[in-house]
């Protein structure tokens, strides 16, 4: 081991002894995080979404009912619109 590489090292980093900081020992503080008025609602949000449900139980419902009485009409333009638009998001 080659020491005055050591202290060229030490010489360009300024590597110096460390001294002990006194202080006054009583003073102790604690981290503290504050959250913005947007994060709080982006949270509030986040959490009503969670919390609803994925189905729409009264249209499924109704719509089952319609089907299973025969009434569910599809208009075709609307159905070819849509099945073109979907399309067409793909490419």
């Amino acid at each position: 081991m080659r020491i005055e590489a050591y202290n060229q090292v030490s010489q360009v980093f300024g590597a110096s002894r460390t001294s002990r900081v006194k202080g006054s020992g009583s003073t102790s503080k604690k981290d503290e995080v504050q959250i913005s008025q947007f994060g709080r609602d982006y949270q509030v949000a986040k959490q009503a979404v969670a919390e609803a449900s994925d189905v729409r139980a009264d249209k499924v419902a109704a719509l089952k009912s319609s089907i299973a009485s025969g009434n569910y009409k599809v208009e075709t333009g609307d159905f070819a619109s849509k099945l073109i638009e979907r399309y067409e998001s793909y490419f």
